[in-house]
């Protein structure tokens, strides 16, 4: 991972941040014979400033539906999470019914208010999701609560992935040591806008919930809803961030160099979960990392990335390790976006070297041998430059393999 001065990367995940214990447990929603976790929990010792972004399908999992209510019924506070994976529980008729009792459970076991309790869900969309072995399961789940729980939490909520994703980072607010961990799942039905999968954040750090909103819908724009793998949107994307506010920083409610650390934190953090959301893609075997510049502003050169990973011919080319310019300049000429593609110039990078294959939006002499050996790596940089202004940003993604139609010819199973 990349390293940021006055930040330091520390184990823990989502419990690396005081006052977080987190659990996960097999209750029977997977049909698995090696008892995978399927339910995770994640409590607070205090009453948490509380944000979050959802995905904008139309079509909402019912527990995005209930975490609204939630949120909007404390003034963005929560104490607990469950989440599930292997059923969506969306397009049900009993979803909402299902949602909040998955909140009642676990409120009642842990003595809270019910509202102080999120809810996720993820997996296959319109099947009914059975209440039973989640009732069943929960005083196990309540019992194993741990501040060494969060990689068996991150576990619980894995689908189709080969691997959790869990990042924090240590750093120092107001003279105060503060810590801020994740933990995300997602192989497929990957796309902007956000969230893009689910993705659990906490921090020790005090942060007003208006002031822990704006962090996260700033960086979610740079991070999460800059990334791709199949072009699909999920019913069910959530992001939501906790902050119990035990390092004893004062509470940040405005902006300034306080909020520009914490916010700075968080970026560090979702980044490098996008980046193993997009290394983790289905069926993949190559991280896609394109990088534009010289846009006249951000969004801009969002659009132009975003457009280049999202290309299945570019994914393709990536899969088979060709230098097929053609493909990423194709990308690049129908992103709707305002620049002058004269003065567009393309280089493929590894850590096997990098070329330049394209000048002012015109193809320049390389050696096919060496640009191979470049893109044979597992991770791949497509560094783009479309003019002269100061807008740069980066998208995430990953090459389109056979096995990707494997895994989704059969996705239910």
């Amino acid at each position: 991972m990349k390293p940021f001065e006055g930040y330091t990367y520390i184990e823990g995940g989502i419990c690396a941040a005081q006052g977080f214990r987190a659990s996960g447990v097999y209750c029977g929603i997977k049909e698995n014979p090696s008892r995978k976790n399927d339910l995770a929990l994640l409590v607070s010792d205090t009453e948490c400033s509380t944000a979050a972004v959802y995905t904008q399908n139309k079509v909402k999992g019912a527990p995005i539906l209930v975490m609204k209510e939630h949120l909007a019924a404390t003034g963005g506070k929560a104490k607990a999470m469950i989440a599930n994976s292997k059923n969506a529980n969306t397009c049900n008729a009993d979803g909402v019914e299902k949602a909040k009792a998955m909140c009642a459970l676990a409120a009642q076991q842990l003595g809270l208010d019910e509202k102080l309790v999120m809810v996720m869900s993820t997996g296959v969309i319109g099947q009914i999701l059975p209440i039973e072995p989640i009732e069943k399961a929960m005083s196990e789940l309540c019992g194993k609560l741990s501040e060494n729980g969060g990689h068996e939490a991150a576990l619980a909520i894995m689908t189709t992935d080969t691997f959790s994703k869990e990042v924090a980072v240590e750093f120092t607010l107001d003279g105060k040591t503060c810590h801020l961990g994740g933990m995300a799942k997602g192989s497929g039905m990957i796309h902007p806008n956000m969230a893009t999968t689910l993705n659990c954040i906490t921090t020790d750090a005090a942060i007003s919930p208006e002031m822990l909103q704006k962090a996260l819908s700033d960086v979610v724009k740079v991070t999460y809803n800059c990334l791709s793998v199949d072009g699909d949107q999920s019913t069910n994307d959530t992001c939501m961030v906790m902050a119990s506010g035990l390092a004893g920083n004062a509470e940040i409610t405005a902006d300034g160099a306080d909020y520009d650390i914490f916010r700075q934190a968080l970026y560090i953090v979702m980044m490098n979960m996008t980046r193993l959301l997009a290394k983790d893609g289905e069926g993949a075997s190559k991280l896609l990392e394109c990088t534009v510049s010289g846009a006249a502003d951000v969004d801009t050169a969002i659009i132009v990335a975003k457009s280049v990973i999202c290309s299945p011919l570019f994914k393709c080319a990536m899969f088979g390790s060709d230098a097929n310019w053609g493909r990423i300049l194709c990308a690049v000429g129908y992103a709707p976006a305002e620049f002058d593609i004269n003065k567009v110039d393309v280089t493929l990078a590894s850590k096997a070297g990098s070329i330049d294959v394209c000048k002012d939006g015109s193809g320049i002499p390389f050696s096919e041998e060496t640009a191979k050996e470049i893109l044979l790596e597992d991770e791949i940089q497509i560094l783009i430059s479309i003019g002269d202004g100061e807008g740069t940003a980066t998208a995430w993604g990953c090459d389109l393999t056979y096995d990707y139609v494997k895994i989704n010819g059969d996705y239910r199973s």
